[in-house]
Parts: structure tokens; sequence; C-alpha cells
């Protein structure tokens, strides 16, 4: 028998990582092809020693630590004498060994700032509060060879935070996850777990918990995040300035992608996200032509042609997971034809009416209704469907060309706040500090017989991120220009 038959193993899974006796049973696993048989007993040996103390121990709590302190003090005051679990999550495989990128939850990294995979934090009753505790995976083993043989250990993926480490950047005390599983089975009390992200935990919790009592905890994370700090806001704006950025690269290739296809834009945006952010906040949606009629286009693999409208919604992350949500249609060409403006300039003259209704104080809904009117004004206008207007709105008819809302909640995930109350989000009243996006558009699909030749296969879509203010909103996107002739002087100058 091989040293690596009989080393423990650092599963990929969330049910071994968090169950020590599961980990002490189960060896390292090797690809079933790998080129080597086994681990000599010398090598085993000798991998253990000769390795500089590498513990960092000048590191500075991170940026938002006040911040997410307090959010777990909310968050205790809402449920006192109860157990809060909230996992990051695990990996997902992709295919065969590899796995996609991971993304913490955003109900975890709002409340602790930590990003990785099988952490969960733990808000234990204490008096009259809580004591949070971060569980995380330390430092891969150099005892047991998991460093250098697990597909996970440190030599192949990456060196993990030391738990004391993490005590520092994160002010929560900090333990071994891999104990978790078996301490929740034992423990007693009420408790509430945020489902969905981490089977191990959950299944650890099956007869403690309730589906209702849970989705209490994850509707409270939720409105949380409806009003954002001043952190947050910052966040946000770094994510706008750098996708600004990226819609001025696209407007410089875009000869280029003419010669290929619209995965040249959907290229250029994502270097400029991964450059400065940390990801896209959500797929690119680079729709030239008809393809702009499709709302969530990304499959991003058609002609870029010029005299067609290339609709770009795109955002980027930043390394704090906050996301810029930004549309631009823009005339390949440069300059948009009679019938492009005249359908363009309606979708600015409503998106202004939906911008000038964010204030505080005014209801959710106000931009949107704001906003409808003005395409039902112009569809009746152009002769496209019956009025009166009042008739169309009533009846909802402009959907046929208008087909979604007109706006969300922006932040962490790029429809924030999903889980909140009705009465609380569409419903609500619009305050300081809430960040959500304006975004009218008329769509004329290429089959439409309803509609002139002219109109058909055209598709506008222009959206901005609004920050509530006191004293009314804050366009957070206003770097890109909106209006027709401001755009295509954009283009020209960049193009220049």
């Amino acid at each position: 028998m091989t040293v690596a038959e009989e080393l423990p193993a650092v599963s990929d899974h969330a049910a071994d990582a968090a169950d020590p006796e599961t980990a002490e049973q189960e060896p390292i696993k090797e690809r079933k092809n790998g080129l080597y048989p086994g681990v000599s007993d010398e090598l085993a040996e000798n991998m253990k020693s000769g390795w500089a103390d590498t513990e960092l121990r000048d590191l500075e709590p991170i940026a938002q630590a006040a911040e997410t302190a307090a959010r777990r003090a909310a968050l205790s005051a809402r449920f006192p004498g109860e157990r809060l679990v909230i996992p990051a999550g695990n990996l997902k495989t992709r295919s065969n060994d590899t796995e996609y990128a991971f993304r913490a939850s955003v109900e975890y990294a709002y409340l602790t700032g930590n990003q990785t995979e099988d952490g969960v934090l733990v808000l234990e009753p204490r008096g009259e509060g809580h004591l949070a505790t971060i569980y995380l995976l330390p430092r891969s083993d150099r005892e047991n060879g998991e460093f250098w043989l697990s597909g996970q250990g440190e030599l192949w993926v990456g060196r993990r935070h030391s738990l004391t480490e993490a005590e520092k950047l994160y002010g929560i005390p900090a333990a071994d996850v891999r104990e978790l599983a078996g301490w929740l089975r034992e423990a007693t009390g009420p408790m509430r777990v945020v489902r969905g992200y981490d089977a191990g935990i959950e299944a650890a919790l099956t007869d403690k918990v309730t589906a209702e009592r849970d989705e209490e905890l994850r509707v409270f994370l939720s409105e949380a995040r409806l009003v954002k700090g001043e952190f947050e806001i910052g966040e946000l704006q770094k994510a706008v300035d750098s996708t600004v950025r990226g819609f001025e690269d696209v407007v410089k290739v875009l000869d280029r992608a003419e010669a290929t296809s619209e995965r040249y834009i959907e290229g250029t945006f994502f270097l400029r996200a991964r450059v400065e952010g940390n990801d896209i906040g959500y797929g690119t949606i680079a729709a030239a032509g008809p393809h702009a009629c499709t709302l969530h286009w990304v499959r991003n693999d058609g002609p870029v042609r010029s005299g067609d409208l290339l609709l770009l919604d795109a955002g980027v992350e930043t390394h704090t997971y906050y996301t810029a949500d930004v549309t631009r249609t823009l005339p390949v060409s440069g300059r948009f034809s009679e019938i492009q403006r005249k359908i363009y300039d309606a979708v600015y003259d409503a998106q202004e009416a939906g911008i000038e209704a964010v204030r505080p104080g005014g209801k959710y809904r106000d931009f949107h209704d704001a906003a409808q009117r003005v395409l039902a004004e112009r569809l009746v206008e152009w002769g496209l469907v019956e009025g009166p207007v009042e008739r169309v709105l009533e009846l909802g008819l402009q959907r046929r060309w208008t087909l979604h809302g007109t706006g969300h909640m922006l932040g962490m995930d790029v429809h924030d706040c999903a889980a909140a109350r009705v009465e609380s989000y569409v419903d609500g009243t619009l305050e300081p500090g809430m960040v959500l996006t304006v975004e009218p558009g008329l769509y004329f699909q290429a089959d439409d017989l309803t509609v002139p030749q002219e109109y058909r296969g055209i598709g506008v879509r222009i959206e901005d991120d609004i920050l509530v203010t006191r004293d009314g909103n804050r366009n957070l996107s206003d770097g890109l220009p909106r209006r027709s002739a401001e755009v295509e002087a954009w283009m020209a100058s960049l193009k220049g």
C-alpha cells in the first residue's frame, strides 16, 4: 500500500468537507489515469519539511469590516435567541474535474466580506445578542500531504488564509469548517439557515429548521440591502466607472467586431471587467441587428453589420461583488438612420421621464409608470396601437413592444433584493441610498407583421444606474452619453 492511499482527504464536496469523520475515511483522490502510480514513503516525508514560514502577520481588516459588523448586529437584533447559519456555498463542477469559478452567496459575503468556498457564518445566541464565528477551511495540511496531493490543495489552486489571518481580516473569530456539520447535528434550540448553497450544512440541520422560518431569514437579508451605505455606493460607482471604460473599449474596436462577430464585443468588455474588477456582473448582452429584440441575448455569436444597431447591456462587478448594469444602443456605423433615431429618441424620452420620477418619498412604481406612458403615447402617435393612451396602459397593449419592466434594484446582485416582500419593494417607497436601474426599451421583432417593414428588427434599450438622494437622484452612469446626437459625437471622438 502506498502512502498516498493512507492520506486523509479534503474532499471537493461540502458534505465531506464539513464532516471530519468522512474526511478521515477517504483517501486523497487521484486521477484514474494519472501518470504517477503512488507516493513513496521517502517522497512523502521529503514534502513535509523545508518550507518557509509564510504566515501573514501584518494584515489589516478589510475596508468594509465596520460595515459587515453593523450588518451582523442588525441581523442579531432581528432574531434574538436563535442560531443563524449563513453558508457561502461550495464549488460546482463544470465538467469532469474542472469547476466553475466560485462566487460566494450574497448573504454570506454581505455579512462577512469573505468570498471563499465552503465558508459558513454562524451567529450563536449569547446573552442579549449573538457570538459570530466564521467557519472556514484552514490552510492546506503539510503533514498529510493535502497541500500538494489534493486537487484543491495549495500547490494546485493557491494558498488559503490561515484561520488566524482570517480573524484579522474579517474581525470575526474563525474555526475549522470541517468540524461544523457534526456540531450542528448535536446542537439544540431554535435555528435558521439560508438555504440553497450548502447541501452538507442543510443535511446537518434537516430536522431542526423549517422552510417558512428559513425564508424569513432570507427575506430579512434581502430587505437589509434595499438601502445602501456610503461604502456600497462607492463600490457601485467604481463598478459603473469601469463599465463606462468598457463601453469606450467596445466602440474603439467596432471595426474588428464587424470582421468577426458579437463575440469580439463580449470579449472586449470582459477584458476590462477582469482587469479592473472581479468579473462581469452578469452575462454580457452584445446584441447586433435583430438580436437586439431578444431581451437576454447572451449567445453573442451573430454578425455585426454597419447600418445595424448594437444593443450592449453589460456591467463590471467589483472585487466586493457590487455590479453595474448599463445599456446603450449604438449605431454600428456611428450614425443613426432616420427610423433608428425616431425609435431611439422615443426610448430616450421615456427614460428621461422615468429618471425624473425617481425621488425620495415617491412610489417605487412611479418611474416605471412614467416611462411606460411615454412609450404608449409614441406607439399611439405612430399608429401602431389604437388609443387613447389610458386605454393602452390599462390593457397593457404597449407590452407587445416593450415587454419588460422599466427597472430593478441594483447592488451585490444585478437584480438585487429579489427576495424582499412586495410591500417593501415594488409596492414600497423610495428612500435615499436606494439604487435602481431605469431601462425602458422598444423592440420590434423581425417577424412582427403588425408594424411597418422599416420598424422590424430594430431593438432599443437605454439603461442607467440611479441613486436616490435626499433631494432627488443622481445618475451614477452619466459618464456615458444618452442623447442620440451626443452618442454619435462620442462615438466619432473615440474612433477618431
